[in-house]
């Protein structure tokens, strides 16, 4: 079934998906008329490529993602260092919980693709089910590790035959993207899934 996603502040952006990839790219309205029997999703803000997030081994590895129920605990950030490692040492199970709920926060910022040499086991598995892409390192990794890492970096623009991968996010231009960052994420498609949606 093809589905037509539509973001209000980025109409000539809108993206027509058949299965895992892009069956068109073009205006709402254009696309609309010429497919009228494609469910459509109209969004807030703009469709965007999603992005990249270039630490994949730092978040999903070395990093430990508090379950909701540690929340009080923990509270909700990714935790670093020594406290991580401790965390994904408890149980034979923490690094493959972590790494799940790792890529589930990343899918819910806009990423399609991570960067960086994913080596464990249970990182690369979330990876894989998730549909992520990996991809090269940029030559210099801007700031620390972050799931809205500054600057963020955008994938190439869709195109049609192209994957159908991509996020939403609610601002009304780019550069409120790059202002407000990856938090402002609604939805994420990877392979044609709706992967996240904002509740």
């Amino acid at each position: 079934m093809l589905t037509l996603h539509a973001a209000e502040a980025s109409p000539e952006a809108a993206v027509l998906v058949d299965g895992a990839h892009l069956a068109a790219v073009g205006p709402y309205e254009e696309l609309a008329a010429a497919h009228p029997d494609a469910r459509v999703r109209r969004w807030p803000g703009i469709l965007t490529p999603g992005l990249l997030n270039p630490y994949g081994p730092e978040l999903l590895e070395q990093a430990y993602h508090p379950d909701p129920r540690e929340a009080d605990r923990l509270g909700t950030e990714p935790l670093f260092g020594l406290r991580a490692r401790a965390l994904l040492a408890s149980a034979p199970t923490a690094r493959g919980a972590s790494a799940r709920r790792g890529v589930q926060r990343l899918l819910a910022h806009g990423t399609v693709a991570v960067a960086g040499e994913i080596r464990g086991r249970e990182a690369l598995d979330a990876v894989r089910r998730a549909g992520l892409a990996v991809g090269a390192r940029p030559a210099t990794l801007p700031g620390t590790p972050s799931l809205s890492p500054v600057p963020l970096v955008l994938l190439p623009a869709l195109t049609a035959g192209g994957l159908a991968r991509f996020a939403v996010f609610d601002v009304e231009d780019r550069d409120a993207l790059v202002r407000q960052g990856a938090s402002t994420c609604v939805a994420t498609v990877v392979g044609g899934r709706l992967v996240h949606r904002r509740r």
